[in-house]
């Protein structure tokens, strides 16, 4: 049996809970499919405060946003939240499969939302299979999450803002921060991030990198090394760093594997990080009626994503005929915000991949 959906937004992360109230909020009716027994995404340990402005939750913590996020979701009569529940595919004749409680579901919605987010990047080195070598959102549940200590001593690598932040946040839980290490020369993240961890001793080594990790049957150590210009390393420059835990915070990549079954035009576009749909100013990707925001159409902060999502739920509305004029007003609001947002030198890097994603909507029929 299938089941039609006017709306369906998958993923329950910032993106998919700002794409789902927006769309009900002008009278579509919406099923948010979350894989997690929870909705909230990375939002769920993120005990730091927002960036922004005060549409963006400036001031306020992760965590409380992502409780009033969810809440106001939950609370909407034209909202249906399937928790545990992992969207297996997209079919050409518009049927999505769904497995929950070992049951195998099928859906036939009008529209759909993509907010799938992101997967954590690894590094390759000697030993990097040891226990005891994290990526920065597997410690930050622990932490955070899970109420867990997760090291005694910690080397993260990685001084993006996920680097920073759970370094910092390490530090309140009473973990030993030896280092964080960046293989660029620069830091990547929010300089006042940076500014935290040094005023608490914590030592930020750019253009340096783990040449191999050590330890009997667990990590015991990192040995450090510096690299060149041409980002190789420098023999004789080895540091020995004991530690019980290394952290990786070297970048995200999208998790877009329902848009290239779903058939949407994919690119890879390294300033985004990795392949994402070529979408319109809609967010809507060469499949008519599919939709995508969030890191899953490329890498930038929780603030992006919501707004993302914001601009995709309104455009569905308007797409099915919902309070057009509002809607359409919503949408033009949340184009003007993620210009804001993405302004100024940190933005940079997201402008030049979205100009990419410009170029090739011709290609991809957006």
């Amino acid at each position: 049996m299938i089941r039609n959906v006017e709306v369906m937004v998958i993923g329950g992360g910032p993106a998919g809970l700002c794409a789902a109230r927006a769309a009900s909020e002008a009278g579509a009716h919406v099923l948010l499919l979350e894989r997690d027994d929870v909705p909230g995404g990375q939002l769920v340990k993120q005990t730091h405060k927002f960036f922004g402005s005060e549409r963006q939750y400036a001031g306020d913590r992760g965590i409380f946003i992502g409780q009033m996020l969810v809440k106001e979701v939950t609370e909407d009569p034209r909202i249906e939240v399937m928790t545990d529940a992992t969207v297996l595919g997209m079919y050409e004749d518009g049927v999505v499969t769904v497995l929950k409680d070992n049951q195998h579901l099928k859906f036939r919605p009008k529209k759909t939302i993509v907010c799938t987010g992101a997967a954590e990047k690894f590094l390759t080195f000697p030993n990097n299979d040891l226990p005891g070598i994290y990526g920065a959102g597997a410690v930050q549940t622990l932490m955070n999450v899970g109420g867990v200590k997760p090291a005694d001593r910690v080397v993260m690598v990685g001084a993006g803002n996920i680097g920073l932040i759970v370094s910092y946040q390490m530090l309140q839980a009473g973990v030993d921060v030896a280092c964080v290490v960046e293989a660029a020369p620069n830091i990547g993240g929010f300089l006042v991030h940076a500014a935290k961890l040094r005023r608490a001793g914590v030592p930020i080594r750019t253009g340096w990198t783990v040449k191999e990790a050590y330890g009997n049957g667990k990590l015991e150590g990192v040995i450090l090394c510096q690299l060149d210009e041409k980002w190789q390393q420098i023999p004789g420059t080895e540091v020995d760093c004991p530690c019980d835990t290394l952290c990786l915070a070297v970048g995200l990549t999208p998790l877009s594997e329902l848009c290239w079954q779903a058939g949407c035009h994919m690119e890879f576009i390294r300033e985004l990080s990795g392949h994402v749909p070529i979408t319109d100013e809609n967010l809507m990707t060469s499949v008519e009626g599919l939709y995508a925001a969030g890191d899953v159409s490329g890498i930038e902060e929780a603030s992006s994503a919501m707004v993302e999502g914001r601009l995709a739920g309104y455009a569905v509305a308007v797409s099915l005929g919902y309070d057009v004029e509002r809607a359409q007003k919503e949408v033009e609001a949340a184009r003007a915000e993620l210009v804001e947002l993405r302004s100024g030198p940190m933005g940079g890097k997201i402008r030049a991949g979205l100009v990419k994603v410009a170029e090739k909507r011709g290609e991809a029929g957006c």
